[in-house]
C-alpha cells in the first residue's frame, strides 16, 4: 500500500518569503495525482513547516511558515480533502516527531510517494527518515522541486542512488493505479 506525502506546499514556500516561482510548476501534476490517490483509496498526508520562534532553522532560513500564519497554511490549489491528513513538522523532515510513521504503519503503508519541496532538503531527509523505516520510496519527478535546477537534478540523482528511490512522473504513478487519464479510454 502506498501513501501520498505532501511536504511544505505552504503559501511561504509558493508564494511567500521562501519562493523562487519554479514552486508552482508542481501544482498542477501534484494536484493530478492527489486526484487519482483519493480515487484509488490511498491515504493522502500533508506534512508541513508549523514552526515556533525558536526552532532552530530560523537561524538558517529566517521565519517562515509559522505555526498559525498564513503563510503555514497549504496552498488553496492543493486544499487537503476531508478524508486526508494534516501533520506538522519543525525540522526538513517529514517523519521527525510528526507521527507520520504510526499513522502510515496504522493504515498498513510500506511505500510513500514523496511530493512537494524542496527535492535536495526536505524530501531528501523524509526519504532517508523512510528508508531507514523501511519503506519503499516513489517520487514522481514533476510533483517535486527546488530551487534551482542544478539542485533538482542533484537531489533526484541523489534520492535514487542512495535511497533505491523509484522516479517516475505523476502521470505514470496514476496510470499505475488505474486513474491515470490512459486507464480508461473513451468509447
Amino acid at each position: 500500500m502506498e501513501a501520498v506525502i505532501v511536504v511544505d506546499m505552504l503559501i511561504d514556500f509558493v508564494r511567500g518569503k521562501l519562493s523562487t516561482g519554479r514552486e508552482r510548476s508542481v501544482i498542477e501534476p501534484l494536484a493530478r495525482l492527489l486526484s487519482a490517490a483519493r480515487k484509488a483509496g490511498r491515504p493522502v498526508v500533508y506534512v508541513g513547516d508549523a514552526h515556533l520562534p525558536h526552532d532552530f532553522e530560523m537561524r538558517v532560513w529566517g521565519e517562515h511558515a509559522m505555526r498559525g500564519s498564513d503563510g503555514a497554511r497549504i496552498v488553496a490549489e492543493l486544499a487537503p480533502e476531508r478524508d486526508d491528513y494534516l501533520l506538522e513538522k519543525r525540522s526538513y523532515s517529514a517523519f521527525f516527531e510528526t507521527g507520520l510513521d504510526s499513522l502510515l504503519r496504522s493504515r498498513g503503508v510500506d511505500a510513500v510517494v514523496l511530493t512537494g519541496l524542496h527535492t535536495h532538503i526536505c524530501i531528501r531527509h523524509s526519504a532517508a527518515d523512510a528508508f531507514f523505516r523501511g519503506y519503499r520510496i516513489v517520487v514522481p519527478i514533476d510533483c517535486v522541486t527546488a530551487f534551482t535546477e542544478a539542485e533538482q537534478g542533484s537531489g533526484l540523482e541523489y534520492l535514487h542512488r542512495i535511497y533505491g528511490a523509484e522516479l517516475t512522473t505523476g502521470a505514470q504513478w496514476a496510470q499505475r493505479l488505474g486513474s491515470g487519464p490512459d486507464a480508461h479510454p473513451s468509447p
